[in-house]
């Protein structure tokens, strides 16, 4: 028997169905009748809710449902993000595939997120029947993830949270330090000692006030306010030991997340010839070589040995794997590194597919 039964059961034990048709006491029938439409309201209202959550954690490969009122939760909290009509969508696909029952957690852990749209990533592969679908489907999930990538600050407040070998840059007065953290346990975070630009060995004294910049894996900026509490040894390596931090400052970052790779490129300058509506791009047949040194789908930084001017326009190709990426770029700044060139390009043409694969390098959901 269903609870409604039950409720129906008790009820007309205490109530003599016949009243209901009395004409004597219209008003007492009235009465009667509005709150056995109340108990029935209440139960449908129960067993709606209930079915909604048992449905949440059904179904596999993105079939089951995230019940209603979860589902409106999570369209509110994509709005909220900034999220179109498409992502949002996408974004639902996304936690039905991998059976979210926390949307909420996991819109806030980069972590969890990764993970998601990582078999998300996999399942429309598998179930696209065209290879155009499965290019267009993938740009609609990497916009959704880029966009929760700038809204999200991972949740991190302090150095004790940060993961070892992350790059920290120390500023003591003017002068700068980049170094990786090589320890966040104990009571001190211990990094790397700094060098100064002749690779010698910069000693710090005690006491010494230190404000520090860093990016997580995830490409989020922090920093924060920190002293020398002296020097130790890790793992065998000579290390300075700074004091803990628990306020983090989150900074505004790029805006999209990028990754330390090395991979060969080839170059072509790219020259503009005619004007107007005749005007077309004319690559160079001579090709340089570089090394990409990090990347993004907003652009790249390329160490390169030839002299290469700000403002120039270039074409990138590069094969990694089973992959091959092309896109125009133009030349935002270059600093000397030595022998080498360190060339900033931003990309100023990319074709679907090519950005699906470096969104999927980026964010490591394919193996190079």
């Amino acid at each position: 028997m269903t609870l409604l039964n039950v409720l129906l059961t008790l009820y007309l034990l205490q109530v003599d169905v016949s009243d209901f048709w009395k004409k004597q006491d219209s008003s007492s029938n009235k009465e009667s009748l509005i709150i056995l439409i109340f108990i029935i309201v209440v139960v449908a209202v129960i067993i709606f809710l209930t079915s909604s959550r048992k449905g949440s954690g059904s179904g596999s490969g993105g079939k089951g449902s995230t019940g209603l009122f979860a589902r409106l939760a999570l369209h509110r909290m994509g709005r909220d993000i900034g999220l179109n009509g498409e992502q949002i969508k996408m974004l639902d696909f996304v936690f039905r595939t991998d059976q979210v029952l926390d949307p909420e957690k996991s819109i806030v852990t980069p972590a969890l997120l990764d993970r998601h749209f990582r078999r998300a990533y996999r399942v429309i592969e598998q179930t696209s029947k065209t290879d155009a679908e499965v290019q267009y489907r993938h740009a609609v999930l990497f916009s959704t993830r880029n966009m929760l990538e700038s809204n999200v600050s991972g949740g991190i407040s302090s150095t004790r949270q940060l993961k070892d070998d992350t790059s920290v840059i120390l500023n003591n007065g003017k002068e700068k330090y980049e170094v990786l953290i090589l320890s966040t346990t104990g009571e001190n975070l211990a990094l790397e000692c700094p060098q100064n630009a002749l690779g010698s060995s910069v000693k710090l004294q005690k006491g010494t006030r230190l404000s520090a910049l860093l990016f997580t894996k995830n490409n989020k900026g922090f920093s924060f306010e920190t002293h020398v509490t002296g020097y130790t040894t890790v793992h065998g390596r000579n290390a300075l030991l700074v004091a803990h931090s628990n306020k983090l400052k989150f900074l505004s970052q790029r805006r999209f997340r990028r990754r330390q790779m090395v991979i060969a490129s080839n170059l072509y300058l790219v020259y503009v010839e005619g004007s107007g509506k005749k005007q077309r791009l004319i690559v160079d047949k001579r090709r340089l070589t570089g090394n990409i040194a990090d990347i993004s789908v907003g652009g790249c930084s390329i160490k390169a040995k030839a002299p290469i001017q700000v403002g120039a326009r270039m074409k990138i190709e590069f094969t990694q794997g089973d992959y091959s990426v092309a896109a125009l770029g133009q030349v935002l700044r270059t600093n000397r590194a030595g022998m080498v060139t360190i060339v900033h390009i931003k990309f100023l043409k990319v074709s679907r597919k090519s950005m699906n694969i470096i969104n999927a390098f980026v964010y490591e959901y394919i193996n190079e």
